[in-house]
Formats: C-alpha cells, structure tokens, sequence
C-alpha cells in the first residue's frame, strides 16, 4: 500500500512539474532581462496583477492543464485505484489544484453534471458553473467565459464504469447515456 502510495505521489509531482514547465513556457507576461521565473521571484510576486495574462493565453493555459488533469486522472484510476484501497484519484487531485493555485493563482475544481455529486463542493454553484454543467450534459464539450478579471472554462470529464458505478450507485444498471462530471480552470486574466 505504501509503495501504491508513494508511485501516486511521484504521479502528481511528474504531472505538476510538466505543468509548471508548460506554464512557464507559454507565460506571456512581461519579465526583466535577467530572466524572471515564472510567477515572480521567490518571494512571490509584487502584486496580483503578476499573474494576469490575456485573454488568448488564459484560453491556451486552461485547455492544456485540462488535459493534464484529465490524463492524471486517468492515470490514477487505471492504475492504483482499485475500489476502496486508495483514495479516490478525483479527490487526490484536488490536492494536486490547491498546489497549483498557490503557485500560479490559477483555480480548477471540479463539478457534477449529470451525476451525483460526491461532494457538495462539486454541486455547480454560480451562474457559470450551473450553465456549464447544462451544456456539458447536454454533449458540449466545453464552455468559456470571461468575467470579473478571469476567463473560466469549464470541460467535460467523462464518467467511466467505475465511475459512474460509484455516482449513480452500486448494483445498478450501467446508464443508457454518456454520464460526465465537469472541470472548472479559471485563469487570472487582463480585460482589455
């Protein structure tokens, strides 16, 4: 179990680092000369608007942390999850998004769409998060907005059998229809 354990971890850590590479290589915010890390200095950065970016970044940001997390997710699932020896893969990733936010200031989290939710965190709870569910669940594959100093994407996640098993209860017939949960990233951005 342990050794399930720590593979997770090197998981997330592998995942995470390819993300702050990413990041950072697609980070079109302004830097000095000396060649600025990404995010500021160590000490942080000198004010919020450090990790504000355009609107076309923020798109480009959102939908390539969407497929690290999904691929992470996947990976979790497929190989160390295994009904309940190990914490379930979607809540292991929510560590895995405080990490980020701290480092980046950009959000994720997740929300039902046409589940169950597992956690009343992941009930839709503004106006942009209950329109994307809807869209989601009905077969769009993603919604976007920009609103109040961020652009927010929400994606689709689809459900596999041993998801859905657990959303819409053990012993039941599989649904007729695709089920999906939603993955909401929203990036700090600069509204021009």
């Amino acid at each position: 179990m342990l050794t399930r354990l720590l593979t997770v971890v090197c998981i997330v850590g592998i995942m995470s680092g390819a993300f702050c590479v990413a990041l950072a290589l697609c980070d079109d915010t302004p830097g000095d000369a000396a060649g600025k890390p990404f995010g500021g200095d160590r000490a942080g950065p000198a004010n919020e608007d450090d990790h504000r970016v355009s609107v076309a970044m923020a798109r480009e940001r959102a939908e390539l942390m969407h497929r690290i997390y999904a691929a992470t997710l996947d990976v979790m699932h497929d190989r160390y999850f295994h009904n309940n020896r190990a914490v379930v893969p979607a809540r292991a990733m929510q560590d895995v998004f405080a990490e980020i936010e701290r480092q980046s200031k950009v959000e994720a989290r997740w929300i039902s769409v046409n589940t169950r939710a597992m956690s009343l965190d992941h009930e839709p709870r503004t106006e942009f998060e209950k329109a994307a569910a809807e869209k989601i669940g009905a077969g769009q594959d993603e919604y976007e907005i920009v609103e109040n100093g961020y652009y927010r994407r929400a994606g689709a996640i689809t459900l596999g059998g041993g998801c859905v098993n657990c959303h819409t209860g053990f012993f039941k017939a599989p649904p007729k229809s695709p089920r999906f949960a939603g993955l909401v990233i929203s990036v700090p951005v600069i509204e021009r």
